[in-house]
C-alpha cells in the first residue's frame, strides 16, 4: 500500500519550488494562526507569515532553497536547507545560508509553526560593510586558537 503523503512533504515540495508566481501553494498548507520564526523575525498568522515571503522576494534576485535533509520526530520535522540569491540593492552581496527549519502540523494537516535557525552573524551580517567590520572582529574572539 502506498504511504499517504506527509504534510512535511507537500511543505518542502513547495518550498524548492518557491517563486513569486507559485508563492501561494506554499500559504495554501500554513494554518491561519502560523508562528514563523527566525533570526531576524517573529511573526504570527498567515498575513504575516506571507509578508516574509513578500520581503524575501523585494530584497533578493532569485532566493533558492535546497532541502538535502527531512527527520521526522514524535512533536516535530527539520529540514536542513541551503538558501542561494543575491541582494537587490546595495551592497548587492551574493547569499548562500545554510540552516535548519523545525516544522510543526497541527490537527488539521496544516504547518502551525515554522521555526528558522541559522546564524545570522557569521552567514550574513559578517559579509556587510560597516557593521561587518564590527561583527568579524566579535566572531573571532569565540574561535578556536588551533596550532
Amino acid at each position: 500500500m502506498p504511504r499517504k503523503p506527509h504534510s512535511v512533504d507537500a511543505y518542502v515540495s513547495a518550498f524548492t519550488a518557491l517563486t513569486p508566481e507559485n508563492v501561494e501553494e506554499l500559504y495554501d498548507l500554513v494554518a491561519e494562526d502560523v508562528l514563523f520564526s527566525d533570526p531576524f523575525n517573529v511573526i504570527h498568522g498567515k498575513a504575516g507569515f506571507r509578508q516574509v515571503f513578500d520581503h524575501m522576494y523585494e530584497t533578493c534576485n532569485d532566493p533558492k532553497f535546497t532541502v538535502s535533509d527531512v527527520a521526522h520526530s514524535k512533536s516535530a520535522s527539520y529540514l536542513r536547507w541551503d538558501m542561494t540569491g543575491r541582494l537587490k540593492n546595495w551592497p548587492h552581496t551574493n547569499l548562500l545560508f545554510h540552516g535548519m527549519t523545525e516544522i510543526h502540523i497541527d490537527t488539521d494537516g496544516k504547518i502551525s509553526k515554522h521555526i528558522d535557525h541559522w546564524d545570522s552573524a557569521s552567514q550574513l551580517l559578517r559579509y556587510l560593510p560597516v557593521i561587518g567590520a564590527i561583527i568579524r572582529p566579535i566572531l573571532k574572539l569565540f574561535r578556536l586558537k588551533t596550532a
